[in-house]
């Protein structure tokens, strides 16, 4: 692999990726033999953000608010129903075959269990020179096996275990495999869909520091998703929250922990366990009523009218924009980041960072 040191510290200013509007509704249907659409579930619904090279945009959310629904959706995995993904200005989501392949070259996923992720009749070898038997372009076949090896001592195994299988590795390594899988083709973006919720505590902080180094030594961007705060807040450099198919609100990591101002984004942060008592008691708690509703049936306006503290009938007859709270527009203070709430402004209560 060709060093990019400088590439992690580089922000530019051209985001590499730009998701706008995305939706995926998956059809619901009634009957066996002459089956009738009775509905749709919205998955994701009006998705948009920018992932700008070298940088780790973090995605958090309740299970089922669609996070692994956009990790398929960037990688065309899935179709998208609507919107678009533009990877250097091209829009990916109409892409197939050669185009598409080409494209998916600088773009790689890890995926969350590393247990089924894994071929189990394929070897280390096998599994991680894979890509190039898709792409041979990437290495000559004389060179693969020491392509390989190469990937293997990159993240932090024995080249040795090439011959291995992966059910002679315990879950970090295969994780770590999965990685050295995504980055076989030398891609510019890496999705992680939650690439570390299925592992121990410990082996979760190593695999975390493993994918920070490589961002640096590549200039790798990540779209990192997980539901973990903690983990997320420790990797990204901008964090998106999402609640039943719609961001919610993304800003910096030290926007959306210290100064949330959005009210799911505050009762997800005072549920975030603290160490010290003093603090733990000092904190207020917010107890989320109710349950979170269908993707199928969601509420009018605000999805989160339903469980908010701060609904008022606006909120169900006008769907919230993703924007900057006006009062906070230009203002220069570290709220100044976009919120989906008619009432963002009003930060009566606070999250703990």
């Amino acid at each position: 692999m060709t060093s990019q040191s400088d590439a992690g510290a580089v922000r530019d200013g051209e985001p590499i990726l730009q998701v706008r509007n995305l939706v995926k509704h998956f059809p619901l249907t009634r009957g066996i033999v002459f089956k009738k659409h009775v509905g749709a579930v919205k998955a994701v619904d009006g998705v948009s953000f920018d992932l700008h090279r070298g940088e780790t945009l973090g995605i958090v959310g309740e299970s089922g608010c669609g996070k692994s629904t956009v990790a398929k959706l960037l990688m065309n995995l899935e179709q998208a129903t609507s919107g678009e993904v533009f990877y250097k200005g091209q829009d990916i989501t109409r892409l197939s075959g050669k185009a598409l392949k080409a494209v998916r070259r600088n773009i790689q996923m890890v995926f969350q269990d590393p247990y089924t992720s894994l071929n189990p009749r394929m070897t280390v070898g096998d599994i991680i020179g894979e890509p190039f038997d898709i792409h041979p372009e990437a290495a000559p076949k004389g060179s693969r096996r020491a392509r390989v090896q190469e990937l293997l001592d990159v993240v932090g195994l024995n080249p040795e275990y090439i011959n291995r299988y992966p059910h002679q590795f315990s879950g970090g390594q295969r994780q770590r495999i999965g990685i050295a899988r995504g980055l076989a083709l030398n891609p510019e973006i890496i999705i992680c869909d939650e690439p570390v919720s299925a592992l121990d505590v410990s082996v979760q902080a190593q695999v975390v520091n493993l994918m920070e180094k490589l961002q640096d030594e590549f200039g790798l961007s990540y779209v990192f998703i997980a539901h973990d705060l903690s983990i997320v807040r420790h990797i990204s450099d901008r964090v998106g929250v999402m609640y039943l198919g719609r961001i919610a609100e993304i800003g910096t990591d030290t926007e959306i922990y210290e100064h949330p101002t959005h009210p799911y984004t505050q009762a997800l942060l005072s549920a975030v366990p603290v160490p010290d008592p003093e603090a733990r008691e000092a904190r207020e708690h917010i107890i989320l009523s109710g349950d979170v509703p269908s993707p199928a049936n969601p509420p009018s306006g605000c999805r989160f009218r339903t469980r908010c503290w701060k609904a008022q009938a606006r909120c169900a007859e006008e769907t919230p924009l993703l924007a900057v709270p006006s009062v906070y527009a230009g203002s220069g203070t570290p709220a100044a980041h976009e919120s989906a709430c008619h009432f963002a402004a009003e930060r009566d209560v606070v999250g703990a960072a």
